[in-house]
């Protein structure tokens, strides 16, 4: 890397940056103003200096890869974007923060051009970031060949003080730091402000001294406000660094050029309309004018924008080369960008039939797996220290570990990531973010709960992310209720573009990972038994794809049962006792209410109909059942501390007390006469798939 050379646009550059910044926020009398101001001159001496990227083509495959963490500080995002030439005009700039614009208040993946991950929860954004290092890293070590450095890409993180007070953000640095990621820079923008003031107040410790413990270089530039050469020269000496992660702790000062500039009243608020006239007057630009951009800045940065088409184009050189030379290895590659699976990958499922022996969905799952990790290279699995009980470490993958560890390669697919589930979830979606591939990361489903920011933001980006959730009930048994989720699935289950899969036996399994892998644009959580559980009669992959069906039928019925995973088969013995005493009952197996809803309204009718009333079972929180259901019977407090039977036993889940309840609930409707009408059927509620 050659030394710093002063451009003769750099200052009035970064002071149009600041002063944009300025009428950005102003102009929507809403936003952050003072961290774009503070951070003007690191991005700029980064985008102009070292950022590879083709504006022109936001998508291409070898651009490094920025992640702006602190995210409320997006007005800096959105104004690099613009000046680049990404798809975000002047207009879009002055509709900051206004309903349906392009530039919302944090950055959104997929709906700005340019923007990788979205980000705005503090420290979400840093862990992505470990992701897209993780996935450089991996693809890299697996696709490269001499003379064919294809994917080595770096990944910039601009992360804050808030960011850095996250439990996430700490997770994910220590793992990244034991995985030796030398393509990850950190710079940490460090203005000792924070909303409630001085950061003196809460988080005064030494930084530097911490990254350092988890394995990282650190740098430091003290005034990031001016000194261009100190902070370019931090860069190119964090991108020497081959074998650890660099955080640069770059000293700047917030709002910089306002009157209130080091003050957290800058943090969150518009500048008032004299200051940002006197801040203009102060950067040489002239003060009547709003959102004013110099040619000499538009001139840098289409600079910048050219050298990145150059790039592209030799690296697509490159690419076709390869193709000529490794024709396997190309075919692959160029199959994992594009997001397509192998055609006939779905052949591997296991299929099942009533008398194959009774198994956990927790090892159906890992059946599943054995069978599909050889196809799929794309799956990059990983647990919380919970491989043993998750069983998701199937026989043929090979550990994600630096080589000089001697625990594994960087071409390996399978990380630990430590007792570490936030930071795991969060990690996750940086490696969808990447591209080419998808990873499932595994715990217990109550401890998804640990993760919960990291699995929102999956469904807000829409990534493909699969979570492995087993021990998910009471029926995990002894460890008792700390481990018994109760509240875990209600909670999953209302988060938007989410599914949350809950199968009953093999093949309802094989179908959540059918679903998973296939809806490219949406999380999963397989939420899995630790019990054994039979496998029913009626199942089927496509039935059960369906979300919900009819596992047991019978015309005229009294009742209706509406069971999920290992509830379905104790309300299929409930069904045969209630039939036993002339009470016709059918039996309904609902493993995905998203994908249920997602259905005709005349299947969803024909599978919850109207004529009898419907039953719900489920060793968990009845919240939600109301949906599907006119009465509901399951957990209404914590579990407890026992051989999982005994403990089924002590909340009445077991067939011949459910058909008790049953026979309660038809003698009720019986009594109350009218005509029973299926709980789907409502006055503005669509039963179609769309929702108001």
């Amino acid at each position: 890397m050659s030394k710093f050379t002063a451009h003769s646009a750099d200052d009035i550059a970064i002071a149009t940056i600041r002063a944009l910044a300025a009428d950005v926020v102003g102009k929507a009398n809403s936003g952050h103003p003072g961290a774009p101001m503070g951070m003007a001159p690191v991005a700029h001496v980064l985008f102009t200096r070292f950022f590879n990227a083709n504006p022109k083509n936001s998508k291409w495959f070898n651009r490094d890869r920025f992640v702006l963490s602190n995210g409320h500080a997006c007005a800096l995002q959105y104004i690099l974007l613009h000046l680049l030439g990404y798809k975000l005009s002047m207009d879009d700039l002055k509709q900051f923060r206004q309903l349906d614009s392009l530039t919302p208040g944090h950055p959104e993946a997929g709906h700005t051009d340019g923007i990788e991950v979205t980000t705005g929860p503090l420290g979400q954004g840093f862990a992505n970031g470990v992701g897209l290092a993780i996935a450089q890293a991996h693809l890299g070590a697996t696709f490269n060949k001499d003379g064919f450095d294809l994917i080595n890409n770096y990944t910039y993180v601009f992360t804050g003080d808030g960011c850095l007070m996250e439990g996430v953000a700490s997770e994910a640095a220590s793992l990244a730091g034991h995985l030796q990621l030398g393509n990850l820079i950190a710079i940490y923008d460090d203005n000792h402000i924070s909303i409630d003031g001085d950061t003196a107040v809460a988080f005064t410790e030494d930084v530097e001294k911490r990254f350092q413990a988890y394995g990282w270089q650190t740098l430091h530039v003290d005034n990031g406000d001016s000194d261009l050469e100190s902070i370019y020269n931090a860069i190119a000496e964090a991108r020497k660094e081959k074998n650890k992660p660099t955080l640069i702790r770059l000293r700047t000062t917030i709002g910089y050029g306002s009157k209130q500039q080091g003050t957290h009243g800058v943090h969150g608020s518009p500048l008032k309309a004299d200051d940002i006239q006197a801040l203009k007057t102060k950067f040489g630009l002239p003060a009547d004018q709003s959102f004013y951009v110099p040619k000499e800045t538009y001139d840098i940065y289409h600079e910048v924008a050219a050298r990145g088409a150059k790039l592209e184009a030799a690296w697509n050189d490159l690419v076709a080369s390869y193709g000529q030379k490794y024709p396997n290895e190309y075919a692959e590659l160029t199959r994992r960008i594009a997001g397509k699976l192998p055609d006939g990958w779905e052949k591997s499922l296991p299929v099942y039939k009533p008398s194959d022996a009774a198994q956990a969905s927790r090892k159906l799952s890992e059946i599943v797996l054995s069978a599909i990790v050889p196809i799929l290279p794309e799956l990059v699995g990983g647990s919380a220290d919970l491989t043993g009980s998750n069983l998701t470490r199937t026989k043929t993958m090979v550990d994600f570990q630096p080589e000089s560890t001697g625990l594994g390669s960087y071409k390996g697919t399978y990380i630990r990531y430590g007792v570490r589930e936030h930071g795991m979830g969060a990690i996750a979606n940086g490696l969808h973010a990447y591209g080419g591939i998808i990873p499932f990361v595994a715990t217990f489903l109550n401890f998804v709960s640990y993760a919960a920011g990291a699995v929102r933001l999956s469904a807000l980006s829409k990534h493909q992310v699969i979570w492995v959730a087993t021990h998910d009930s009471i029926g995990l048994g002894e460890d008792g209720p700390t481990h018994q989720p109760i509240e875990t699935a209600i909670h999953l289950r209302a988060i938007p573009n989410l599914d949350f899969w809950r199968p009953a036996d093999g093949n309802e399994t094989s179908a959540a990972y059918y679903s998973a892998l296939t809806r490219r644009h949406t999380p999963s959580v397989l939420s899995l038994s630790r019990q054994n559980l039979p496998n029913l009669e009626g199942s089927t992959i496509e039935r059960a794809l369906k979300g919900g069906y009819v596992v047991h039928e019978v015309e005229g019925e009294d009742l209706t049962i509406v069971s999920s995973g290992s509830e379905v088969s104790i309300a299929l013995e409930a069904a045969q006792k209630l039939q036993s005493e002339g009470i016709k009952t059918r039996v309904v197996s609902l493993p995905c209410w998203s994908i249920f809803d997602l259905q005709p309204a005349e299947y969803k009718l024909s599978v919850l109909r109207s004529g009898a009333p419907i039953l719900a079972v489920e060793a968990l929180s009845t919240i939600g059942w109301q949906k599907y259901s006119h009465e509901a019977f399951g957990l209404t407090g914590w579990g407890a501390s026992g051989p999982y039977k005994k403990v089924y036993e002590k909340f009445g889940l077991t067939g011949p007390n459910i058909a008790a309840v049953g026979k309660k609930v038809v003698d009720f409707y019986k009594k109350k006469g009218g005509e029973v009408v299926s709980p789907l059927v409502k006055a503005i509620d669509s039963i179609g798939g769309e929702h108001l």
